[in-house]
């Protein structure tokens, strides 16, 4: 009998020490911040953070993905803690289309749309154009909403940012609209007329905003609001320290000031 309790109180103290070892590594594991990225400007920004964050025991392990389908599902599935490549709208149809459960985190920048030249290279010779635009949803309806805003065309009443190509209900100048992936549309650009894209392809494809765009959306304009790019993390884990700890990494002085020196008006940090 005395074997025997013996031998129990040994799996006992075992099993209590495994125990530790597991709250161990579980603390090691708050130490360190997954997050999925796109390349440019998003993982850039990541880069700059690292030792903001070292400095308060955190290790920042960025993966960049060039797409905007995998970085939600990595997320989704707990192998990441966070993402950092959308904007809230596109957030919200990623959730209600693949059933996701992904919350905004915090909103660290916005990156302005903007309409740059193809085959051609003034507006004034819009009539007849090809547009080449994004194809998701979101994305396509900031992209036909930057051209209404600037008189292009006009989209049915209330569509907002769910507007489609089949929504315009005036097109005075008979433009004509080729929908690509949105990483796809700078290298659609020699095809052509115009096309419209989003910041982050923009600056990986060398363009500026202030120097190279035709038309672009206003700093202070509604769509800095709406299309602020935010860290993403499954529902639950948005107040958790070290997802509190890269937001305020991101949003910090040091942070703004890179952007400001370094993106010529293709990042805005938000407020």
């Amino acid at each position: 009998m005395k074997k025997r309790l013996l031998a129990l109180l040994s799996v006992t103290v075992i099993t209590a020490g495994l125990l530790t070892g597991c709250g161990s590594n579980g603390s090691a594991d708050d130490k360190t911040i997954k997050v999925a990225a796109s390349e440019t400007p998003h993982s850039e920004l990541l880069e700059q953070v690292k030792p903001i964050l070292e400095k308060q025991g955190y290790t920042l392990e960025v993966t960049v993905f060039d797409d905007y389908v995998q970085p939600n599902l990595v997320v989704e599935s707990g192998e990441f803690d966070a993402n950092y490549f959308q904007h809230i709208p596109y957030l919200e149809s990623f959730n209600a289309e693949k059933g996701t459960h992904l919350v905004n985190a915090g909103g660290i920048h916005y990156e302005p749309f903007g309409i740059y030249p193809g085959k051609e290279t003034d507006l004034a010779n819009i009539d007849g154009a090809t547009f080449a635009i994004p194809n998701d949803t979101t994305n396509e309806a900031r992209a036909l909403l930057l051209l209404q805003d600037n008189g292009y065309i006009t989209l049915k009443d209330g569509v907002g940012l769910e507007a489609t190509v089949n929504d315009i209900t005036d097109n005075p100048h008979n433009l004509e609209f080729v929908e690509v992936a949105a990483e796809q549309v700078t290298r659609t650009l020699p095809d052509v007329s115009f096309g419209i894209v989003n910041g982050n392809y923009a600056i990986e494809a060398g363009l500026s905003v202030a120097n190279d765009s035709l038309a672009y959306e206003s700093a202070d304009s509604e769509a800095a609001k709406t299309y602020v790019n935010v860290i993403a993390v499954k529902e639950g884990n948005e107040n958790s320290d070290k997802i509190k700890a890269l937001v305020a990494a991101l949003k910090s002085d040091d942070i703004k000031k890179y952007i400001e020196d370094n993106y010529d008006g293709g990042v805005i940090p938000f407020n």
